[in-house]
């Protein structure tokens, strides 16, 4: 029923392991360029660079795509964005392009660049409406990547995606100004979202994929409580929301169950079990639907 196109490249492996996570795994072929799903809601899957997607999707070549805001935004491709998803090849996703310059710079704002300075970036259009809006005429080329590489023989300035700023640090570059934030989005033909029988498949598709990313960094905990420390427990618990809390048959027992950050249970068991909680259990947690 519906076609797929997923991006390669750095996002490819947590996209293909957020499917499997959602049980809608993906199965890479040979070359990897056409895998398979036993999904009934999905016929077809394609892995495509994530720059093509926004455009692909646009013209109906795949009924639903993943890729960054940035390429939409690039490419002004005419879809609907669903979904964010905030994921990537490391940390929580959120990716930033951005206006970096040599370290040693006496450059400290974007407005202070000098006119005709040269400036390489992936991202031309966007770039080019930045530099535009903020009266800064500029030198544009195209990178084919690696664009931190290129100051200072070849350009003086870059714009480039980050999402920690790492590699620019490391080639000696310094941040002064942000173009745009991105984020992974689950994007979709505009017919596709007015076809009722897809629309339906996709909203089913992104609720699986999105209880996964909610589910990330949480767990369930699970422990017994005396009556007389029932209220001294709840009040330890940071709950996403209040607990669930129900008496054990003939007893003066309560069984306490709730989802917490996963971070903090290294602290929360032994204050829980300080606080009186008994059986306590952590559980992993596969989706949060809500």
């Amino acid at each position: 029923m519906l076609s797929i196109a997923l991006p390669k490249g750095s996002l490819e492996e947590q996209t293909l392991k957020l499917f499997a996570q959602a049980d809608l795994e993906i199965k890479k072929s040979a070359r990897g360029y056409n895998p398979t799903t036993n999904d009934p809601r999905i016929s077809k899957v394609k892995v495509l660079r994530p720059q093509e997607i926004p455009t692909y999707v646009a013209e109906g070549y795949f009924d639903l795509g993943i890729g960054g805001h940035d390429w939409i935004v690039e490419t002004g491709a005419d879809v609907i964005e669903v979904a964010d998803m905030p994921y990537a090849k490391t940390g929580a996703g959120i990716m930033k392009l951005v206006v970096a310059v040599p370290e040693g710079s006496p450059i400290e704002r974007p407005e202070d660049i000098p006119a005709g300075s040269r400036v390489s970036t992936e991202l031309m259009n966007v770039t080019r409406k930045y530099f535009k809006d903020i009266g800064v005429p500029v030198k544009l080329s195209f990178s084919y990547g690696a664009t931190e590489a290129k100051i200072p023989e070849l350009v003086d300035v870059v714009v480039d995606l980050t999402e920690t700023g790492e590699t620019l640090r490391r080639n000696r570059l310094k941040i002064i100004g942000t173009v745009l934030e991105s984020t992974t989005r689950l994007m979709v033909n505009k017919a596709s979202w007015a076809d009722p029988q897809k629309r339906r498949a996709i909203e089913e598709i992104k609720t699986l994929l999105l209880g996964v990313i909610e589910a990330r960094g949480k767990v369930l905990i699970s422990m017994n409580v005396p009556k007389a420390q029932l209220d001294i427990i709840v009040s330890v618990l940071p709950a996403l929301k209040n607990p669930t809390v129900s008496q054990l048959y003939n007893s003066d027992y309560f069984a306490v169950e709730t989802v917490v950050e996963k971070a903090c249970v290294n602290t929360l068991i032994p204050e829980l079990k300080a606080a009186g909680a008994e059986d306590i259990i952590e559980l992993v947690i596969s989706k949060i639907v809500r």
